[in-house]
Order: structure tokens, then sequence, then C-alpha cells
């Protein structure tokens, strides 16, 4: 329907008008662009596109925002029943008394926290099965009915303790969804009970509350429940800086409803400091891999108004915040997403010999993407039944200190011509471009190495603005182009090939608005070894090699391994020692049956990470015996062919349990297997399943169920290892349940391990 001419003369006008109060400020502002900016702008029925984008240019963070956005680099603490029982996911109904905890060294922690430069630690105070870690009045299902100190200890105490000893924030993650709960026969949750006036927190005979305020809620049994808890966390381990709450539902019961906006006046009043994440606050960035967009905006669209909304769905998709989209919401809201993943292979500890810990390459990797992609770094590091981080992973986030120290500590800029108030360290100059003059100029000295270059947006007084940009350097007398970009927002880190120069130029491509910028800064990266990565053939060749990070947010699609300096030297073994210069050197492709590799690249005398891979039996004799069905475009040899990018799936209309039968080419005794999921099809990874035995491939023994908890968010490969090991030469893998309750299944790879 065509608009009519009253209201596109009136559009037209607001717009001017629009236009008139930006241009009217010119390069020396200081105060704000006087068109009104907010945290949340709504979107009148007359607005195009262009007045969209003004209205998007004004939206700016919150205090409680601004505050997480600094923050830049924070930990995640998964600790429960979990750790003990080495499930992803608990069922609700385990014995607390499996959280047998002797030790805890929460100072440690924060030691480890502190080394990799991380401002904050959100704690998982109570996860999906409902075991609670700290002594809450309104439940015997956690820590107080645990050995760990007798019953009497509390997790969340001795961490806060610890957090104001080394200066580290806190923030509580509580779960909404809680199996303990659900699975008890006295359980709360979706127990169909009324909704009345209840005061939160419910008195608890013989343990008053310091903190005398109270609350009248008209609610149901578990979301006074989850009041009451909450109340418990805000109040008795404070300050609190982030609440965070995510939309994981293992399972629902009753019709369950949650009562945020009860929620969000007690996270207000009792922590006013506190950003709420999955709510209106900070948002989930898709996935649990720390992976980035190329474009993260951090103004999204709306339909309802997010700052009474009740329900968030997760945003997922790869463009959030383009003007098509702003275009089809009715707000304009003010939402950062924070980069989450974990520094292991799954959420909680499992055990040092075969869970993955990422290598400092991989995490500094994600740091620079996610902060300097205008997005919050949320990295998990989970504790050991010792009560610690593993050493292991308190190595990588020393290391990642380190290295964002070295680079990012000094500002080669400092000594620069130019203009002061972007170069200095006060976050509250900036400064305001005028529209014929969109190119910023610094001159250094002498000559300088730089690989990094540092931009940040007045996203605090003026809201995201620039769209595209490009960084020069002056090389060899004339003007070079280094690469170009898209947003800024924030924080952009730009990452490029090393360039010598005394001068750099940025310039200002595209933007939604007068652009404001409030900061930028140049660095180096010393190269460092690069991480190798082992593979091997379905023949059984193994090749090693530096493994090619994928920039897929830088534009200039650098790849690190071109660059690698000559004299780079792979040495390994296959003994399960940790490499050293006197290893044996890896020239070319090399015969391997099974077992573990590792090697390391040696580099100026420099040893980079170690990779290491555990090889399962050769499938070159591998044959299929039967398969329930397969479709044409993934058929069932594509899980033993050794590409992971490559998966067998099964016809989703075939009747009963899917499957597939192996014959693996002689009796081998077999202790695990590993199930690789699919990345790129995630409904149809086993969820559960069972293992069957044959030695003559007609009469099958069950040998052991499976259960493999979060693959959907987390689709990385899975082992599970007997209770026994056992000998065969035909082996069955079964399917009993589909994530998602899909009816397909698929898998990318299939591994068997000897004893």
């Amino acid at each position: 329907m065509n608009k009519s001419p009253v209201n596109t003369i009136a559009s037209m006008l607001k717009f001017f008008m629009l236009l008139l109060l930006v241009f009217s400020c010119g390069e020396n502002t200081k105060s704000s662009i006087l068109y009104k900016t907010d945290s949340t702008i709504e979107i009148d029925e007359d607005d195009n596109k262009d007045s969209v984008l003004l209205k998007a240019s004004h939206v700016i963070p919150t205090k409680n925002q601004m505050n997480a956005l600094r923050d830049e680099f924070i930990a995640f603490v998964h600790f429960g029943p979990n750790t003990f029982t080495e499930l992803e996911w608990g069922n609700g109904m385990e014995d607390p008394k499996v959280f047998n905890l002797e030790n805890l060294d929460t100072d440690q922690w924060c030691r480890a926290m502190k080394d990799a430069g991380m401002k904050k630690v959100i704690f998982t105070a109570k996860h999906h099965d409902g075991f609670v870690l700290w002594q809450s009045r309104y439940t015997l299902h956690g820590v107080m009915s645990s050995p760990f100190q007798n019953g009497e200890g509390d997790i969340l105490r001795e961490l806060s303790q610890s957090c104001k000893k080394y200066g580290i924030k806190l923030g509580v993650y509580l779960s909404p969804a809680d199996l303990y709960q659900i699975e008890n026969k006295e359980g709360l949750y979706g127990n169909l009970s009324e909704y009345t006036l209840r005061t939160i927190p419910r008195p608890v005979e013989d343990r008053p509350f310091e903190n005398k305020n109270t609350f009248e809620f008209e609610v149901d049994d578990y979301n006074e429940y989850f009041l009451n808890q909450l109340f418990e966390l805000l109040t008795e381990y404070g300050p609190i800086d982030e609440v965070w709450f995510d939309g994981a539902h293992p399972k629902r019961k009753g019709g369950q409803q949650y009562n945020y906006r009860d929620w969000k006046k007690l996270i207000n009043e009792l922590a006013p400091n506190a950003v709420v994440f999955g709510k209106e606050g900070t948002r989930w960035c898709g996935n649990e891999a720390g992976g980035t967009r190329d474009t993260e905006w951090n103004v999204v669209p709306y339909n309802e108004d997010p700052r009474t909304m009740n329900l968030f769905a997760d945003i997922t998709a790869e463009d959030v915040g383009s003007i098509d989209r702003l275009m089809e919401g009715k707000y304009l809201h003010y939402q950062p997403a924070e980069t989450n993943t974990s520094i292991r292979e799954g959420w909680f500890y499992r055990n040092e010999n075969e869970q993955k810990v990422r290598n400092t390459d991989d995490v500094f990797d994600i740091y620079e993407r996610s902060v300097g992609g205008n997005s919050i770094f949320l990295l998990n590091i989970p504790p050991n039944r010792e009560g610690k981080f593993s050493e292991q992973d308190v190595q990588v986030l020393k290391e990642t200190g380190q290295r964002i120290e070295e680079t990012y500590g000094t500002n080669l800029l400092e000594n620069a011509k130019g203009y002061n108030n972007v170069l200095d360290e006060d976050e509250d100059t900036f400064l305001v471009l005028n529209d014929d003059k969109l190119t910023l100029e610094f001159e250094l000295p002498k000559d300088i190495k730089i690989n990094r270059f540092v931009i940040q947006e007045d996203v605090k007084r003026h809201g995201e603005r620039v769209s595209r940009h490009a960084l020069d350097a002056w090389v060899n007398n004339q003007w070079t182009e280094i690469l170009t970009s898209t947003n800024i927002g924030y924080k952009r880190i730009l990452r490029f090939p090393e360039v010598t120069t005394n001068k750099l130029r940025l310039r200002i491509l595209d933007f939604r608005a007068t652009p404001v910028i409030q900061h930028v800064s140049a660095h180096y990266y010393k190269t460092r070894p690069p991480v190798l990565e082992i593979k091997r053939s379905k023949e059984g060749m193994v090749n090693i090699a530096p493994k090619m990070a994928d920039f897929k947010w830088n534009p200039n699609g650098e790849n690190p391994g071109e660059n690698l300096n000559k004299g780079l030297k792979i040495v390994y073994t296959t003994t399960g020692e940790v490499p050293d210069i006197n290893s044996a050197e890896y020239i070319e492709p090399f015969q391997f049956a099974d077992g573990n590799i590792k090697a390391v690249a040696i580099l100026n005398e420099e040893l980079g990470s170690v990779s290491d891979y555990t090889f399962g039996i050769l499938k070159e004799n591998w044959k299929i015996l039967n398969v329930d069905s397969e479709l044409k475009e993934h058929t069932v040899d594509m899980l033993m062919d050794e590409n992971t990018g490559t998966f067998w799936q099964a016809d989703e209309n075939s009747y009963g349990n899917h499957f597939v039968s192996l014959d693996i080419g002689e009796e081998t005794e077999i202790s695990a297997f590993k199930y690789t999921p699919p990345t790129d099809f995630n409904s149809g990874m086993f969820e559960k399943g069972t293992i069957y035995s044959s030695l003559d491939g007609k009469s099958w023994k069950e040998i052991e169920s499976f259960e493999f908890g979060n693959l959907i968010n987390d689709p990385t490969p899975r082992t599970h290892k007997f209770k026994t090991a056992f000998s065969t030469r035909y082996l069955k893998l079964e399917s009993d349940e589909i994530t998602g309750s899909n009816t397909s299944s698929a898998i990318a790879e299939l591994d068997f391990y000897k004893n």
C-alpha cells in the first residue's frame, strides 16, 4: 500500500528536521549530538530507511551495558555434580553425595582470571540439574546435603570473598530450568499451583535476612521458589554485576511459565549495577564455539518494547542489525552480544587425559575476534574434582593474558601527531567528524612495525554510526590500503600482515550519521610458532601441518600460514610424551596405525603450543555390514572416510531406530568409541544410543548405552569409554533418541579405540 501524500510530506519534514539537528554540531563539539539518545527508540509508522538509520545511530548503551562492554573479557565457571559424574547435563536426581568435594581453592580461580586479564566471573550457582552451590534456605538439594565441609560449605561464599580480594566482579547464573524440581515428587516446577499474592523472601525460622526489603508478587510455587533464591543471591554475596539466564530446557513439565518481569523488579532493586544476560541487557552470540559475525551491530530490532517484555528469543541469524533487519522491527534496542565458549570440550570438567583443552593461540584469536568485533568474550573454565582450575587451563590463561598485555599494553601511536581527542586515554574525549572531512591522518617521528589497529566509536554518548572504513599506511612514499572493514561500535581490532610505516590514515567510507570517534591505537603482535593440525588418511598416512586460521570476519582474507617466517621446524612423538627440540622431525607423511601423536612447531628456537590427537583403529579394512537407510548425498561410507566435513544421514522416513553395523576387519579389543556429529546439520545428532557387539555378524550382544548432552549448541566430538573393554570384530551403533526429537540421524565420523 502506498503512503498518502500527507504522510509522505510529514515523513520528509521529520527527516530533514533530524538532519538539521545533527549537522548543527561542529567538529569540536563535546556535548552529545542534539537528537535524543536512548537505549531503546521506537520506530514510527511513517519512518523510512533514512530516518530509521538516523534513529539507530542514536541508540546508546545503558550505564550497566557500558560497564559490561568495558569488562571485555570475562569468565564463566561451571561446577556441580556433573563435575563428578562427567556428564554435560545431569538428570536432576543425582544423590547430593556425588558432589564429593574435599578441597576448594577459589583464590586460585581468581588469580588465574586476573592473569588472563579477565574482569568478571559468572558462577553457575544452580545449573539445570537444580543442585545449588550455596546455603539456600529453600531446598536441601545442594551443598548442604553433600560431604563438602560436612554440609556446611558454600562455594559461592568463598568465590565472592576471593573476587573481592583480587578485584574481580561477580555475576551469578541461576538456571530457570530445574530438573530436580521437575523430577522430584514434591517438586515445584510445573506443579500447576495457583497464582496467589506472596511475599518475597519467604521467612525461614532461624535464618533471618540482613537485607530487610520485601516484595509482593502474584506468582505460582516455582516462581516463588525462584524469586526466593534470587533474593538470596542478590543480597548475601554482592555486589552482583551480572545475572545470567539462558533458554535451555532439558525437560518441560506442566506448562510452567517464567515471570521474568517479577525477577527483573527484584534485580533492579537489589542489584542496580547488574546487567542481565539473555534478556534485554546482553544477548547470546548464537553459538557456543567462539564464532563471531563479520559485522556485529549492537543495535537490534524488536517487535515489542524489550523494556517490558517477558520472553526473549535467541538471536542467532548472521545478520542482526542491517538496515533491512531494522526495518522489520518496531523498536530499536541496544543489546551487546556475549561470545561464549569453553576452554575445554564441554562446559564441565571431565578428565585430564581425554578432554581437549583450547591452546593459547585459539583463546587469543577468539579474544581478538570477539572483543575486537564489538562483543564481549565469555570464556568458561570448569574447576576439576580437586576444586581448582587444572594446570593446563591455568597455563593457557596466563599465556593469553601475557599476549594481550604484550600486544595491547603499549600504544605505538603514543607520540604521533594527529588528533589528540582520539589519541589520549580519556574516555570522555572524542572527535565529531565533518562530512567533508572523513579522513584521520597520524604521523610518527620514525618508522614502526604494526599489524594491529584498534578503533573505538563514542558509543557511550553517540551510539554506533560507522558502517564501513579503511586503513592506509604510507609505504614507499605513497598511501597503500592495508584493509577495509565494516562497522566499529565499541571496539574494532583490525588484523593484517606486518607493515613498517611512519604514517597511518583512517578513512570513513560509509556511515549512518555523523561519525564520532573516541579512540584509536596501533599495536604489534609478535608472531608465534603456528598451531599444528594432525590428520590421518583412511589408509593410515599421517600428515602434520600448520592449522590455517579462518578469519571470516576480516575482509582482507589474510591466512597467517602464508606469513610464517622461514626456518619452521615440526617435531613429534608417538609415545604420549610431550615433544621437544630433540624429538623426531616431521619431514613427510608417515604410516601410523593407532594411538596418540603429539606435535609442536619450532620457530626461531621458540616452541609453539602442543597439538595432540589420539587415533582410533585404522579404517582401511572396515566394511559396512548393514544400515537401516541412507540418503543419496550422504551415504553410509562417509562415516568412516576420515573426513569430518562429510556425514552419513539416515532417511527420516525409515521405520524404527536408525542403526549401522560394521565389520572392522579382525577381532580387536575395544575400550571406547568416539562420535563426531556433523557441524552443518544439527537436527540428526545422536543424543542417546546403544552399542552392540558380535563375533559372527549375526548374533548381537548389547554392550552399553550412551548419552551425549548439549549437542545442538556444542556439536563437538564426544567420547564414550566403556565400563569394561570387550573383544569383537563386528559392531553396531543404534540410535535411541535424536536431538530435538527429530527422526533423522547423522554421523560425520565414527572411531573405535583399543584397550
